[in-house]
């Protein structure tokens, strides 16, 4: 594998990571961003689905912006406005400015989103083998580092400012340094043909013509599947401190760690992932990822008590952890054998605004049905929901779906300079 690549590799890590760090610090300084803007309970709600919105909208424009520039250039301008938008929302004083800082966010993460994401697919189609599980496990780090920083400032009662400026001082730079290294795939060129952001070209032979070749019905049962694994990631964010709490009566302390294991638990899933991809193959992995992910929703409401809860916690983190990536890489294989590169990244753009309808849907999903039923059958919501993902499993494998192991398809890439136009 050339330098290019793995320094390509490198560098999209380093952003996931940076991506994590930086949505950790926003969602776990709620509580001190609405009592620094006096931001009523009631409002709260409407100030939060925002950002999951226009963070869809940002998807989608994308999208359409990709097919005139390189995603990696869209990457590598989105992820300095959202950390520029993270400080906004710790330095600003009126709620009209808390509400463009977060606009400005969530648009910028949707293409954020979107972008990194195609880039890590375009990356695994030129490595012939599943190395989209790492990017995310990257991703996961970024969200534990983020949440500790997060700590660190509540703890010492630090202004958001304070605990955002050196967050921003020593991560932009690193980003746009970073940046250079950015690979795109065929068709990231501003022609859509290639171009001087286009180092790798990729002789893969294409079933369907025009790049455009992206219908529903392609997507559909990956579109479930993504939206099933953030109802239940949004349950495991939103609902694990107070069930603990509330429903098998933890205390104030303990109630805090089962976030912290199912982050932990996430990154070791995504960590050795890839491996089983390329020793079982996508289908088994997902299945797998099913069946834990259930598991763990079961053993939470039926838990007699917080160790017990914890553990069901425990096994939701590694059974959620490798849904997301491989549905992305589904996703960018199926449509890459339709349409070429332009429709990959068009199916990645479309696919990521289930990302956010399934993290508006879960956390008020769970607390209607906590309130109108009980917190313990809640829970078995998301874990049916989850376990509809073995329904559409196969969907996981077009023609060839054995990265690596004896199953590695035979590619042939054609790798040129990075993407260095800062």
């Amino acid at each position: 594998m050339t330098d290019v690549l793995r320094r390509g590799r490198a560098s999209l890590a380093f952003g996931f990571l940076v991506q994590g760090v930086a949505f950790a610090l926003l969602v776990t300084r709620i509580p001190a961003i609405q009592n620094r803007y006096g931001v009523s309970d009631a409002l709260l709600p409407v100030f939060l689905a925002a950002v999951p919105v226009l963070a869809g909208i940002g998807s989608v424009t994308t999208e359409r912006l990709v097919r005139r520039v390189p995603a990696s250039r869209v990457l590598r301008w989105s992820q300095p406005v959202v950390l520029l938008a993270l400080l906004g929302v710790g330095a600003g004083e009126r709620l009209a400015g808390l509400a463009v800082s977060l606009a400005v966010f969530g648009l910028a993460v949707g293409a954020l989103d979107a972008s990194m994401n195609m880039l890590g697919v375009s990356l695994q189609r030129a490595y012939g083998r599943s190395i989209m599980l790492s990017f995310h496990a990257a991703y996961s780090l970024g969200g534990i580092a983020g949440a500790s920083l997060a700590w660190v400032g509540a703890h010492g009662q630090w202004a958001l400012w304070v605990s955002y400026l050196p967050v921003v001082l020593v991560l932009m730079p690193a980003v746009l340094a970073g940046s250079r290294w950015y690979v795109d795939g065929e068709g990231g060129g501003p022609d859509g043909g290639g171009g001087p952001d286009t180092p790798v070209t990729e002789a893969v032979g294409k079933a369907g013509g025009a790049g455009g070749a992206v219908t529903f019905k392609l997507l559909l049962p990956l579109c479930v599947v993504m939206t099933a694994a953030y109802i239940g990631d949004s349950t495991v964010s939103n609902w694990s401190a107070k069930y603990l709490q509330d429903v098998l009566g933890s205390s104030e302390q303990l109630a805090t760690v089962p976030y912290n294991v199912y982050m932990v638990t996430t990154l070791l899933g995504r960590t050795l992932g890839d491996f089983g991809v390329r020793r079982f193959g996508a289908v088994v992995v997902v299945r797998v990822g099913a069946l834990v992910a259930a598991a763990g929703f079961a053993v939470v409401a039926g838990a007699p008590g917080a160790w017990a809860g914890m553990l069901g916690f425990t096994l939701l983190g590694l059974g959620l952890c490798v849904l997301v990536p491989q549905t992305f890489a589904a996703a960018g294989r199926r449509a890459f054998v339709l349409g070429g590169p332009e429709a990959s990244d068009a199916a990645v753009a479309r696919l990521n605004v289930f990302n956010y309808v399934g993290f508006l849907i879960g956390s008020p999903l769970v607390g209607a049905l906590g309130d109108a039923w009980s917190y313990r059958g809640a829970m078995l919501v998301p874990m049916v929901l989850v376990l509809v993902t073995l329904v559409y499993a196969r969907s996981f494998a077009p023609e060839s779906d054995r990265y690596g192991g004896g199953h590695e398809r035979p590619h042939t890439a054609d790798v040129g300079r990075g993407s260095n136009g800062l």
